[in-house]
């Protein structure tokens, strides 16, 4: 029996081109999750697979534009990158957010275009139950900030220290390439990238500080309109469920009449 060959996602390309010099380039291109759903998703089952698939490379030329997402998906992507032997490259082709910018800091070299951008904050959630599960879980937050924390500084050495760090976290901080470089958060200012930094509505909207320039951009637009899509997409979704939902107890009830 024959085995497909497994295709990869868009967002984990690997550039053949480059591995005949021993070097790979990847990409993430969305948002960080457990199971992917859209071309764009990244995992950390997914990105496992990814390097499997590198072979014996020399140098891993990995490339970012992502608002965030799960952080310990993330973190497990972080880990798998320090542990490869292979030297890390980072680029920041746009934004490094959250969960992002702690994946950017396994890079040996970090490298951020002069219209890039990085953000750092303190992780959140969403949690229901009493007081003592309230509480638990805001104890729980504050043990995952640490993993953060020690990524951050692991890069930046003797530029940041744990209370600047801790106070960057606090306030959502968004850092230009020159203010991460200034931080130990990133290693070299390129030139502008055509790709520039911006966020779709969903991230936009669970941020607190997300600076003006990025709602404004085109892309930024047109992610609304395809957010706008979605939500007719569901509303009708919903609206068939609840017509479904309906019918199904008239006839349990009229089941029960005639019983």
């Amino acid at each position: 029996m024959t085995t497909a060959k497994m295709k990869m996602p868009s967002y984990l390309t690997i550039k053949q081109e480059a591995k005949t010099n021993n070097t790979a380039d990847m990409y993430i291109d969305g948002e960080i999750v457990t199971d992917e759903w859209d071309d764009s998703d990244t995992s950390a089952a997914g990105f496992r697979d990814a390097l499997k698939s590198l072979g014996d490379v020399k140098e891993i030329n990995l490339h970012i534009n992502s608002p965030g997402g799960s952080v310990f998906e993330g973190i497990a992507i972080y880990n798998m990158l320090k542990q490869h032997k292979a030297k890390v490259n980072i680029y920041v082709d746009a934004l490094a957010a959250s969960i992002a910018s702690v994946i950017a800091m396994s890079g040996d070299a970090i490298f951020m275009p002069s219209n890039s951008m990085m953000m750092i904050h303190n992780p959140y959630t969403l949690a229901v139950g009493n007081a003592n599960e309230l509480r638990k879980a805001a104890d729980d937050l504050d043990q995952i900030t640490k993993a953060s924390i020690a990524s951050y500084l692991a890069k930046a050495g003797d530029k940041l220290d744990e209370s600047t760090l801790k106070e960057l976290m606090d306030n959502e901080t968004w850092l230009t390439a020159e203010e991460a470089v200034d931080y130990g958060l990133a290693d070299e200012v390129l030139e502008p990238n055509q790709a520039v930094a911006s966020v779709n509505n969903p991230f936009a909207k669970k941020f607190k500080h997300l600076p003006e320039q990025l709602l404004k951009h085109n892309s930024v637009k047109q992610e609304d309109e395809q957010s706008s899509e979605t939500v007719k997409q569901l509303e009708e979704i919903k609206k068939r469920a609840l017509q479904s939902s309906s019918a199904l107890s008239i006839e349990l009830l009229n089941i029960k009449e005639n019983f």
